[in-house]
């Protein structure tokens, strides 16, 4: 347990909240291994129909605490394959956020930078502060980025502008971020609690199977052919239309009645 990462539930919806206002959430050891235990564990709760990520303070997540990078490591210093096999571990956060079997959503009220963008860019759904700070940052120190945030923001803007972003670091606004497609949705800051709690409810209403089934069809549009899509389909259709919810719902669809689905 850790001060860093607060964790709460209510109602299906699980909210992971970075802690560490005084350094805008900067990432630490700590904070990242919290983050990377929580993240598997929601995903296979039953219970848990949408995780919530976001950042104490007016702040999103700054990204790696630059100023450990400059201390260095303590204790024996590590080779370059523990290095590299350590931050590919900790990375796994970012998959598992994009992977789960259920809606993940960033709410994103202030800075957004380095590491912290690219979490916020592995959930599906993004929604910021109008005037929330958001950039790769990574060639301000001389860093090429990671947390899958190279492939996420390629996949949302395109490669041309996925390159201008990272190699000048820029930074934008979160009105600016929702014309790019970087965010699905900047609102005004007062605005913000309220729509994120909003979409939040209705992410958790959704029929969780069916979503998760409609990530996996989505992954294999991403790289895979018209076939192996339609595979993936039939497949996954055949799967949902024998859960609960489907049943349910299409009882609900002939009485002219909203469906109420339980992720089952």
């Amino acid at each position: 347990m850790t001060d860093q990462l607060i964790e709460t539930f209510e109602d299906g919806i699980a909210t992971l909240t970075m802690n560490r206002p005084e350094a805008r959430n900067a990432l630490t050891g700590e904070l990242l291994a919290a983050l990377s235990a929580a993240a598997p564990r929601l995903a296979m709760d039953p219970k848990v129909r949408l995780v919530v990520i976001t950042g104490a303070g007016g702040a999103f997540c700054a990204g790696g605490d630059v100023k450990g990078f400059v201390a260095g490591p303590t204790g024996d210093a590590p080779t370059f394959d523990q290095r590299v096999n350590g931050l590919r571990n900790g990375m796994d956060l970012s998959r598992w956020l994009h992977e789960m079997p259920k809606p993940t959503l960033a709410v994103i009220p202030g800075a957004a930078a380095g590491a912290g963008l690219s979490i916020a860019l592995a959930c599906d759904f993004r929604i910021a502060s109008e005037d929330a700070k958001m950039t790769t940052a990574f060639s301000k120190i001389g860093a090429s980025g990671d947390y899958g945030g190279s492939y996420f923001l390629s996949k949302l803007v395109g490669p041309a502008k996925a390159r201008e972003l990272y190699f000048t670091a820029d930074v934008i606004t979160g009105a600016e971020a929702a014309r790019l497609g970087v965010v699905n949705r900047a609102v005004p800051a007062s605005e913000l609690a309220a729509e994120a709690a909003a979409l939040a409810r209705r992410l958790a209403d959704l029929p969780t199977v069916a979503i998760g089934y409609m990530k996996k069809n989505l992954a294999v549009a991403e790289h895979g052919t018209l076939s192996e899509t339609m595979d993936s389909e039939a497949i996954h259709m055949v799967r949902t239309m024998q859960t609960e919810d489907h049943k349910a719902a299409s009882l609900a669809f002939v009485e002219k009645r909203p469906p109420v689905f339980r992720g089952r």
